[in-house]
């Protein structure tokens, strides 16, 4: 069994040495020394087996202080609740009246209900603490050669970690490479700017914390670069692992009390905060400040249905002049009972529970409840196209060199493998190539004349016939990039950013690969400095001494807009090294530049620029030079184009949000005729942008600059908000967010860097990206395993199917309280011959309706599947929640109804087949004159149990028929078979309904002593009758309803939304050929 948390050891561990103790602190040994005493391989990492074996023997990587499921608590939550508060109330009052057994069947009520919902929230719980510790971080480590990524528990000592900006530090580690590596320890030192770090330094046994240079310590976030270590403490043994108990201390509950300057305060300040703090206690013991809005608005349902119950109970004793007698009280109490959902709050927790571990398997990781409920109002998708749209798989698929031609790759199979997919070379620019034939014949001919794009050519030649242009570009593709591409076993391996992969794909055709280059005894290069990507310059560069010559180059490539900004050199033609054939940069070839990317970029290619520059040796350079000083008089080496393809599923799932009313918005760092390529291919845009009108064409592609340059009024003047947004900044990401919600929008952003998590935290669903920054999934509320959009849809799927079932089981909790509280409310005009009310139903069948017969079956509904239509209708409102008009007016019908059946068959077994007689005393026990009434409230009973289980069926789809709930399937009649089939759960659930009834209608003592009524007979006739009446009049109702949004639909945009063509739907009122159809549909959108 691994441990977890500390052991005897830790009395005696020092700070900075490892879970087994090295000869010194890790900080006073070179990393060299660090990597020998924990047996670490300093390139390949450990072995799995190895790392599984010091998993076994130092334990999980963790502090030790979840607190995992703990039972007593959820038991402690059972009971102190205000629902069975109430049943408590109403079994004390039947105890304190004398009424033992009704006493005693609340009370058995009460533990079954305690013993039930233990059970399954104790199930829920373990779902949910199972999903925590997949969405808990995670940490790159090199094993066997291989990166991958691994929960950061699963870190042990040995192991090779590499760190990004943006990652929190999963375990103390020994540096082995920092470039430009800063991190934020101030959740351990207390200091607030970031830290920076050398790998080779070495410091004394004593050092403090805060002094230690070479060492990243566990829960630190890397602000800056990057950094590669040995991994020497986990757990309990980081220096953040011996303060953990302060660190996590517990939030207070008490109110603090407001003082004055001088730190006094008054008697009412004090007395403020007590009864502040008492309302926060009796609010969450009520449940109405605690969970998610959701589980609070129905906290606050059920106390406003605990009023209306008094209210009742006040009723029934002013209907009966107030007369305390046994009977009244307990028909007070009955009516009070009939009010309260018992099993909401149960049957909400655990349908979110299984709605969270069923997004699991669609690769959605919720982080955050409250999302659930958000999902299925989202409106906007603002999406990232790199890798989530597309696949992440780069291939550099053409390059232009000036003076030399154009380079055109072959697609092939294996992105990888450099030995794969023909070269095609071209000497003519991108811009006099006719890369898209404009017909089949055309292209046919260009390929029998072996011209098109250019002859197939070996890489070996093209170096040969190169003199030294081919590579000088080769040296900035190889060199400005960290990735490694490398060769094991037969096949091709690959490490780093997708982009960078690409390039050095692309070097490694011509043989050019970084790790000889600069490894080895002898290389010919060393790197100085680093400088990162930055996305507000958009360019990366790194400094290389050449050990042959001494001097010192700098390598760059980023956005070519950026980087040709910063050139102020070109070279026109091919000529040995040394030559000089150097063309100074003017704007005309600034323009002819961009003119071969806007090519590229038609092609959907993501185009950089590369460049670089012989650093005069009187500048010092190193990590600390402000880069303008190296990204300044740069030569211009060309351009290269990378396709990312998209994802084969995207396209179906961007129709899929549109047919659900959502509006897709790409928002990349590409340029914008690379994003304009991608976002028609996927559907974003229309095919035919020429359709819309000139004013909505302007507006539906721009750039971050344009975008950022108008004010919030310009923004909000336009007539449609960009759906492509090229070269976008972070900032311009909260930009878009507030200008949506200014439009009243409900938006989901997604985002992987550590600048996306302002827009992360102000989108209403922050979607952050598996492989993206622990600091963005920190801002998110749900994490993509698999950074795929389709899985946004997904999600949204599942959280329309989550909110329309819990509005299916509050609707059949709620119409039922109506049915219950209305037959007994209108029962009160039924009075003995002593002048007291005769209940039609007892207290016992009230609680045995709410907690037994109805409990089931809305679980069952909770685990419903989603109806066929429900990516085919408009997002819901998130401001009315589950309570929109459609769900109170139909509470009120299917409550009435089932009232006016249950007092329908309780009248006509009384006064039609019983003349009148309603006995005496029978609301207390059996005798003679009570077989009519005993009769009349079996029958009644009865009824209202088949009412509330074929409740549940109906209102598998609120608006289709029972009978036709799959509208293409060709099984006429017996499709209703094969849907109430379909839900198991329900199905039994909805039959154990079936079969609890009859012990209680025929078992002797209990029937006549418990319920309060006595088997039937020939009164089944009854119930049947009523049975059919009650299927015809909601079938009757749904029909009327469906007849009715039909005839709204169509009023409003001329045709329902379901039959309306994608794209008119979405880009229908931007065409310049096309009326409005602007206006929503219903709530809903449904047929």
């Amino acid at each position: 069994m691994a441990k977890s948390g500390p052991d005897k050891s830790m009395a005696s561990h020092v700070s900075g040495q490892s879970n087994k103790p090295l000869s010194r602190p890790a900080h006073a040994l070179t990393f060299q020394k660090v990597a020998e005493e924990l047996n670490a391989d300093t390139l390949a990492g450990l072995s799995p087996a190895e790392a599984k074996r010091r998993l076994e023997e130092f334990g999980s990587n963790d502090l030790g202080e979840a607190e995992g499921v703990q039972p007593i608590k959820i038991v402690i939550a059972q009971v102190a609740n205000a629902m069975t508060m109430v049943l408590i109330l109403a079994m004390a009052v039947s105890f304190g009246i004398g009424s033992y057994i009704e006493g005693g069947v609340v009370a058995a009520v009460i533990l079954l209900n305690v013993v039930v919902g233990f059970f399954q929230e104790y199930s829920a719980e373990k779902t949910m603490d199972s999903l925590r510790s997949l969405s808990s971080p995670t940490a790159s480590v090199v094993r066997d050669g291989e990166a991958k990524v691994v929960p950061s528990g699963e870190i042990v000592p040995g192991d090779l970690v590499e760190v990004k900006m943006g990652d929190t530090v999963p375990a103390d580690l020994r540096l082995i490479e920092a470039k430009n590596f800063e991190t934020d320890e101030a959740l351990l030192t207390g200091e607030s700017l970031p830290v920076r770090k050398s790998e080779n330094s070495v410091f004394d046994d004593v050092t403090g914390p805060g002094d230690r240079l070479n060492v990243a310590y566990s829960s630190s976030t890397c602000t800056k670069g990057r950094a590669k270590g040995i991994v020497f403490a986990t757990g309990t043994y980081t220096e953040i692992g011996a303060i953990a108990s302060a660190l996590h201390k517990k939030d207070s509950r008490v109110r603090p009390v407001k003082r004055k300057e001088n730190g006094k305060a008054g008697p009412h300040r004090y007395l403020e905060a007590y009864t502040l703090t008492l309302g926060d206690v009796i609010g969450r013991f009520l449940g109405v400040n605690v969970g998610t809005p959701l589980q609070r608005k129905l906290s606050k349902l059920a106390m406003l249905l605990f009023g209306i119950a008094i209210v009742c109970a006040i009723i029934v004793l002013g209907a009966n002049k107030f007369d305390t007698k046994q009977e009244v009280i307990i028909y007070a109490v009955a009516t009070g009972l009939s009010m309260i959902p018992a099993s909401l709050v149960v049957v909400l927790t655990i349908t979110m529970a299984a709605g969270t571990k069923r997004m699991v398997q669609r690769n959605v990781i919720v982080r955050n409840l409250k999302s659930l409920e958000a999902l299925g109002a989202v409106t906007d998708i603002c999406s990232d196209k790199t890798g989530t749209l597309t696949q992440g798989k780069m291939v550099a698929r053409g390059a232009w060199i000036p003076g030399l031609g154009t380079y055109t790759v072959e697609l092939n199979s294996e992105p990888f493998n450099p030995t794969k997919g023909d070269i095609r070379f071209d000497s003519r620019m991108p811009n006099q190539i006719s890369f898209k034939p404009a017909t089949e014949k055309q292209a046919e001919a260009e390929v029998e004349a072996g011209s098109g794009y250019g002859s197939v050519v070996k890489p070996t030649e093209l170096l040969a016939n190169s003199k030294s242009r081919l590579q000088e570009f080769l040296a900035v593709a190889t060199l400005a990039n960290v990735a490694t591409v490398y060769e094991k076993g037969g096949e091709w391996h690959s490490r780093g950013d997708p982009t960078e992969i690409a390039i050095q794909v692309f070097s490694n055709r011509f043989n050019w690969n970084r790790i000889p280059m600069t490894t080895g005894e002898n290389p010919e290069w060393k790197e100085v400095a680093e400088f990162p990507f930055d996305s507000d310059v958009k360019r990366m560069s790194v400094i290389m001494r050449n050990n042959r010559t001494g001097e010192n180059v700098g390598f760059t490539k980023g956005a070519v807009e950026r980087v040709i900004g910063v050139c102020t050199r070109y070279y026109d033609a091919d000529a040995p090294a040394g030559e000089s054939t150097e063309v100074e940069m003017t704007d005309e070839f600034r323009t002819k530049i961009i003119s071969n990317m806007e090519v590229f970029a038609g092609l959907g290619l993501r185009v950089l620029a590369l460049a670089s520059r012989t650093i005069d040796a009187s500048v010092e350079v190193s990590e600390d030079t402000n880069r303008d000083v190296v990204e300044r008089d740069l030569v211009f080496r060309g351009l290269i184009g990378l396709y990312d393809p998209p994802r084969p599923e995207s396209a179906a799932a961007v129709r899929e949000c549109h047919e659900a009313g959502i509006e897709v918005h790409m928002l990349t760092g590409d340029h914008p005729e690379t994003a304009k390529a991608i976002a028609i291919e996927v559907g974003i845009l229309p095919k035919n942008m020429r359709r819309m009108r000139a004013d909505v064409a302007r507006a539906v592609v721009m750039t971050a600059t344009q975008f950022d340059a108008l004010s919030d009024d310009e923004v909000d003047q336009l007539p449609v908000l960009p759906l492509v947004i090229a070269r976008c900044a972070p900032s311009t990401k909260v930009r878009m967010i507030e200008a949506l919600h200014r439009r009243h929008k409900f938006c989901a952003m997604t985002g992987d860097g550590v600048n996306d998590s302002p827009s992360l935290r102000r989108a209403d669903v922050g979607i952050a990206m598996g492989t993206g920054s622990d600091v963005a999934k920190d801002a998110s509320d749900i994490v993509l395993t698999d950074d795929n959009f389709a899985s946004i849809v997904a999600a949204i799927e599942e959280g329309r199917r989550i909110f329309d079932n819990i509005q299916k089981f509050v609707l059949h909790v709620l119409a039922e309280n109506i049915a219950q509280a209305g037959t007994l409310l209108i029962g009160l005009a039924f009075k003995d011959v002593t002048g007291l009310s005769v209940f039609p139903l007892a207290p016992v069948e009230i609680v045995w309706i709410i907690m037994i017969t109805s409990g089931l079956p809305d679980m069952g509904l909770g685990f419903e599947r989603a109806v066929p239509d429900i990516m085919r209708r408009p997002p819901q409102s998130i401001k009315t929640g589950i309570f929109t008009l459609e769900f109170i007016v139909d509470m009120v019908v299917y409550g009435l109804w089932i009232t006016a059946l249950c007092l329908a068959s309780f009248v006509l077994r009384v006064y039609a087949w019983g003349g009148g007689d309603l006995g005496e005393r029978c609301n207390e026990q059996y005798n003679d004159s009570c077989e009519t009434v005993f009769r009349a409230r079996a029958t009644t009973f009865a009824c209202l149990t088949w009412f509330a289980l074929f409740l549940a069926w109906e209102l598998v789809d609120v608006r289709r028929s029972f009978f036709r709930m799959q509208p293409g399937s060709k099984l006429y009649f017996t499709q209703w078979m094969h849907d109430v089939w379909r839900n198991k759960f329900l199905f039994w659930a909805i039959v154990g309904g079936f079969v609890t009834l009859f012990p209680t209608l025929y078992i002797p003592v209990i029937n006549h002593k418990v319920f309060k009524h006595t088997g039937i007979s020939w009164e089944w006739g009854i119930v049947f009758i009523a049975a059919g009446l009650f299927f015809a009049g909601v079938e009757a109702w749904k029909w009327a309803k469906r007849v009715y949004f039909r005839h709204v639909a169509t009023k409003k945009t001329g045709k329902q939304w379901k039959d309306m063509d994608v794209e008119e739907r979405v880009f229908g009122s931007y065409f310049s050929d096309s009326g409005s159809s602007e206006g929503s549909i219903d709530a809903n959108g449904r047929d």
